[in-house]
């Protein structure tokens, strides 16, 4: 009966120990990603959008009638037509 205590024990002790191992492993592991991706900046010097552009930019918003590239899906000319056939 002895002996079978020690057993259960040393498995349990193992595991907590395994468990406790990769824990540290993954922390470590996030924190190393953490610290590289802060340290490493892109092409233009940026971290971030945020940090590229400001704060005050990076919250403003487009107005409605603000280009929206090369096409502007609310103003193609089939959508314009139907709009005209229907207000007329």
């Amino acid at each position: 009966m002895n002996i079978n205590w020690w057993a259960v024990f040393g498995a349990l002790l193992g595991m907590a120990v395994i468990a406790v191992f990769l824990l540290v492993i993954f922390i470590a592991a996030t924190w190393l990603i953490g610290v590289v991706k802060l340290n490493r900046r892109g092409p233009n010097g940026a971290r971030s959008l945020e940090e590229r552009v400001g704060q005050e930019a990076f919250a403003r918003f487009l107005p409605p009638t603000a280009p929206r590239g090369p096409v502007d899906q609310l103003r193609t000319p089939e959508l314009l037509e139907a709009a005209a056939r229907k207000s007329s």
